[in-house]
């Protein structure tokens, strides 16, 4: 019978076939994992945040402007920002290990019935969002998640796994008060904000017992452009004034003190707890509201990093290492551990929305956008780092 199989009916048969295929590798994600097996433990030697960018020709995203769980201002391929594909060609390698690109669907397995949540200001938000994007690819079932204390986040229902994300910009309770009568000698003065550095926000106050993994974050709130001397902050201990009254860094180092107190003793020890060392900014020539620029094609080269970052040369991007330095003081004798991803962020001046942000008028109002990421972007890999010192903690600890 094989023999009288005829050329022209083996075409009418191979071509349906290669038709099906196409049309199955057009529903494939823009990067395939390659296993699904989790990676072998991060050696003692290893460092993850040291070390250089490389470009990688073939490196793709894994995901890109159809994620539903994009934030418009950081959509940079929808908003067309220019080099697109050289931003996200640029590949992490530390200098004395390996750092696996995250497999979602390894991932997604090894946290299945867990929960992951981050807690802090928008640049905890932009990580959460790279990673929400990330996961989905594994899950594209995955729904949109509120509740309440939450800001946003998503449930995956292969996996029983929730991300959520707390808006918490200060970590700890503040409000608003109106300038009072006895206020009328303090010229400019509208009001303050009292900030409470023994209470935590109601936005992540109860919620240890939920998540088994949060990265946490402050810092990027705590400058003069938030909370000008018309409108300052106001420190209260034990629901009495701090005397004398505490200057905004010396207050943020308070903060830190009493909030990672109340983390080790409010959370369960068994919870994994990280801190989130500061996002660098790239402002050049100004500050963001005096025509500070990030439109730059390459990221930077070592040696003009402290140039741009030390704070001994004072320029516009200082506040990032001044404040890991105090963070970092506050953190050592913790179970909190300490995610460092500046150094790796300082080189990529060439990764921010800058004028792209989606809307008309958006950089008139606001200026450049040189503090957040584009999505796809340097989060990713910030999320490559994330996943792999999780997975290698789920199997240190079984």
């Amino acid at each position: 019978m094989a023999s009288k199989l005829t050329p022209k009916l083996f075409s009418w048969l191979i071509l349906p076939t290669l038709l099906l295929i196409f049309l199955y590798s057009l529903s494939l994600p823009l990067y395939t994992p390659t296993s699904t097996k989790p990676k072998i433990p991060i050696s003692p030697s290893c460092n993850l945040v040291k070390g250089k960018w490389a470009i990688d020709p073939n490196r793709k995203p894994i995901y890109d402007e159809s994620c539903p769980f994009h934030r418009n201002a950081w959509n940079c391929l929808r908003n067309q920002r220019e080099n697109m594909g050289r931003i996200n060609s640029w590949k992490w390698i530390p200098d004395k290990c390996d750092l696996h690109r995250i497999d979602p669907v390894g991932f997604l397995g090894s946290m299945r019935n867990k929960n992951i949540g981050f807690v802090g200001d928008s640049l905890n938000e932009n990580f959460l969002v790279s990673f929400l994007c990330i996961l989905r690819v594994a899950d594209t079932g995955a729904k949109k998640w509120k509740r309440k204390g939450a800001w946003r986040g998503a449930y995956f229902p292969k996996f029983n796994v929730t991300v959520g994300y707390h808006r918490a910009v200060l970590l700890t309770k503040y409000e608003w008060q109106p300038k009072q009568l006895d206020d009328s000698n303090q010229d400019g003065l509208k009001g303050r904000y009292r900030v409470d550095v023994d209470i935590p926000a109601d936005d992540w106050a109860h919620i240890g017992a939920f998540y088994n993994v949060l990265v946490f974050n402050t810092g990027h709130w705590w400058g003069f452009d938030k909370f000008p001397k018309e409108t300052p902050l106001v420190f209260y201990k034990a629901g009495q004034p701090i005397q004398p009254p505490l200057e905004m860094f010396d207050g943020l180092n308070v903060v830190l003190e009493n909030m990672i107190a109340y983390i080790e003793k409010a959370l369960p020890e068994k919870t994994l707890k990280f801190w989130r060392l500061q996002s660098p900014r790239h402002f050049h020539g100004g500050e963001w509201n005096q025509n500070g620029s990030c439109t730059v094609d390459e990221p930077l080269d070592e040696l003009q990093l402290d140039l741009w970052f030390d704070p001994r040369y004072n320029g516009v991007n200082k506040e990032a290492r001044r404040l890991n330095h105090l963070i970092e003081e506050v953190l050592k004798g913790t179970n909190i551990r300490s995610l460092d991803l500046t150094h790796l962020s300082e080189f990529r001046a060439d990764a921010h929305p800058a004028i792209w942000l989606g809307k008309k008028d958006a950089v008139a109002v606001w200026g450049q956008d040189c503090m957040h990421w584009c999505l796809p972007g340097v989060p990713d890999t910030w999320v490559d780092i994330l996943a792999q010192l999780i997975t290698h903690y789920i199997l240190e600890t079984g």
